[in-house]
């Protein structure tokens, strides 16, 4: 285990050298010029001469990736042309947010597909099934800002139950910062308002960014659960009168499970990822929201420092799941 631990941390090293070269050259290939967007169209041209050389935007590419990389190696993700500020300073204050984010829509994703993926899988070619592969399909296939969209305009537009964007409602305000996630802090503070008013502006965004890895999870749980309903030892358990609820439970579940650990994982990646559209739709604070507004602004180093801070995070994620596989199947270890 040791060995492949090793191995994959040597990956991870050339997997973030590769991210990290193609995002910098497609970033700088976009037609446009961040300086210009800084100095303003009626700055002179020796200021704007002045702003690009403080920025290393002067040198070839492949120097300014290298010059790029060595701070990179040193933690430093570099300064932010649009806020001016430091790109870890940022990400730090915008990541409690798309980490809130992530955990709900990751705990809807567990707690509706397993127990969905297992009851498709007992009703199988049935009108549950049936209705739950649709379910399934609209999540691999409508898009995040579509189903945002229609969210915001059933729920918040034509009933008014829940809020379309943001944190908090206007006017309210909670800077009491223990771990950054605002429905924590405001339930170990016991304020209980900002509580109620957090998780009603949660509720849509998480639905909308959970569909998606909900789907593939239910998929999953149905397809190794039926695999195992069918192995010989449930047959035997099953005629040996051991009671449904249990076989179902303590045999085939758990069993089934274990394939289904990479695809938890990678949900989990996934949602890092794809809370970027769902942060935009529904005008969450959180670091997608961060870096779509870098890119309107030709921000390279916060775009840079977001993708090197997702790949790092997702990278770390695949290799605890693998870990975890090794120790629940070790047949598959070397």
């Amino acid at each position: 285990m040791k060995k492949i631990i090793i191995r994959r941390l040597l990956m991870m090293i050339l997997v973030i050298f590769g991210v990290t070269l193609i995002v910098f050259l497609l970033s700088h290939i976009i037609p446009g010029d961040p300086a210009r967007m800084m100095v303003g169209q009626r700055a002179s041209n020796e200021t704007l001469i002045n702003v690009r050389k403080q920025l290393g935007l002067d040198k070839p590419i492949l120097i300014q990736y290298l010059v790029y990389m060595k701070h990179l190696l040193s933690g430093d993700l570099g300064t932010s042309i649009r806020t001016q500020q430091p790109v870890v300073s940022d990400l730090a204050a915008y990541f409690p947010a798309t980490l809130e984010l992530v955990l709900y829509a990751f705990l809807i994703a567990l707690v509706v597909g397993i127990p969905l993926g297992v009851l498709t899988s007992l009703k199988q070619n049935t009108v549950t099934d049936y209705l739950g592969r649709i379910f399934c399909i609209g999540g691999v296939s409508i898009p995040a800002f579509w189903g945002g969209i229609i969210l915001i305009l059933i729920f918040y537009s034509k009933l008014n139950l829940l809020p379309s964007s943001g944190r908090l409602a206007l006017g309210m305000t909670f800077n009491t910062k223990i771990t950054g996630l605002i429905t924590i802090d405001s339930l170990l503070t016991g304020n209980l308002g900002v509580f109620k008013d957090s998780l009603r502006h949660i509720i849509l965004p998480a639905l909308v960014l959970s569909y998606a890895q909900l789907a593939t999870i239910t998929r999953q749980v149905r397809s190794s659960m039926i695999e195992v309903l069918n192995q010989e030892y449930i047959k035997t358990a099953r005629a040996n009168g051991i009671k449904e609820k249990f076989l179902i439970v303590s045999y085939a579940l758990r069993n089934a499970l274990v394939p289904t650990i990479t695809v938890v994982g990678l949900s989990l990646g996934g949602l890092l990822g794809g809370a970027v559209v769902t942060e935009t739709v529904f005008n969450w604070p959180g670091m997608g929201k961060y870096v779509v507004d870098s890119i309107s602004f030709l921000d390279f180093p916060s775009i840079m420092g977001f993708t090197v801070v997702i790949v790092i995070g997702y990278m770390v994620i695949n290799l605890i799941v693998d870990i975890l596989y090794m120790i629940l199947n070790p047949q598959i270890r070397g």
